[in-house]
């Protein structure tokens, strides 16, 4: 009969594993729990005052939160509750619903902000921690792992349809509540803004990197983003091995769509051109895109190469000031 022999203490264990995921996503919670604030404001509807509310992440020692633009749409002031018991009324600063961010001001002192990270650094499978407070549940905490990058979210401001380019797309669960909370590393910097429930076991959170950086910092400073628009919905997509030595990466943007009596239209852009270059920087995703639609390249002329068939076509377009 064989020997029952207990592992030794050298040997791998799946509970080691499971014991180190737990450790880092309690490390998480504990460190950005404080730090996460459930937002609660009020807004006139057809029927009367309606309450509503997400979260909001501290984002600066002297007051200012950053939150969804959709959880304060309409709201001038709310209250920010944190889990030690506190309540602070905070005002709006500025918000911009074409990427879904907003920064609010708290009339009194609040909790140091958390380290931001870069989302630009994330990979599929990476783990991430959302914190936030789902039907009015503060502080709730899920973890799960990053399942795709480079998603786009429909958003509408006024007459203006715009896809917010580079979303991240996460299995952590995420419910009404969650909006404007944190999507943290698993070393606790924040790498999101939480913003959606794409779906059952599918969360999507606007990233934190240089693109979203400026839009906050606009934000906090003019209390609004002011953005180039060509009038281009896009797509990244891979290119042949021979247009991929010719341009030295392995992906472009194909045009999905030309706005009627856009910038793009009256340039010559066509439906079915791939991006390759605008403003002579290279584009490989939605973002590279975005990052030169700011308010700099308004009413400038900007070169856009294209490769249309087996040709490499340069078009002139001129951005104008997106309006909502």
């Amino acid at each position: 009969m064989a020997r029952f022999q207990m592992p030794s203490a050298e040997e791998p264990r799946a509970d080691d594993v499971l014991d180190a995921y737990s450790r880092a996503v309690s490390s998480v919670a504990e460190r950005l729990i404080p730090l996460v604030a459930s937002l609660r404001v009020s807004r006139s509807g057809r029927v009367g005052t309606v309450e509503g509310g997400g979260s909001a992440v501290t984002l600066t020692a002297e007051g200012l939160l950053l939150t969804n633009s959709h959880v304060v749409d309409g709201v001038d002031r709310g209250t920010a509750h944190f889990s030690d018991g506190t309540s602070v009324p905070v005002h709006l600063v500025g918000s911009d619903p074409l990427s879904d961010l907003a920064v609010v001001r708290a009339e009194q002192p609040i909790p140091s902000p958390p380290e931001f990270g870069d989302a630009d650094r994330l990979k599929v499978g990476h783990v991430v921690v959302a914190i936030g407070n789902p039907l009015g549940l503060e502080g709730s905490v899920t973890a799960g792992v990053v399942s795709a990058l480079g998603r786009s979210l429909p958003t509408r401001s006024g007459t203006v349809t715009r896809l917010v380019e580079d979303v991240i797309q996460t299995d952590a669960a995420l419910n009404p509540g969650n909006s404007g909370g944190a999507l943290a590393d698993s070393r606790g910097r924040v790498v999101g803004i939480n913003t959606a429930v794409a779906g059952v076991g599918l969360g999507l959170a606007v990233p934190i990197n240089a693109t979203t950086r400026h839009i906050i910092e606009s934000l906090v400073e003019d209390g609004h983003v002011r953005r180039a628009y060509l009038g281009l919905v896009t797509a990244p997509v891979p290119v042949s091995d021979e247009v991929a030595a010719r341009l030295g990466r392995r992906t472009a943007l194909r045009i999905a769509q030309v706005v009627s009596g856009s910038p793009a239209e009256q340039a010559g852009l066509m439906r079915g051109d791939v991006v390759v270059a605008a403003d002579g920087r290279p584009l490989s995703d939605a973002q590279s895109l975005q990052r030169i639609l700011l308010d700099e390249a308004i009413g400038r002329t900007m070169e856009v190469t294209v490769l249309r068939g087996s040709a490499l076509v340069d078009v002139f377009a001129v951005p104008r000031l997106l309006r909502g």
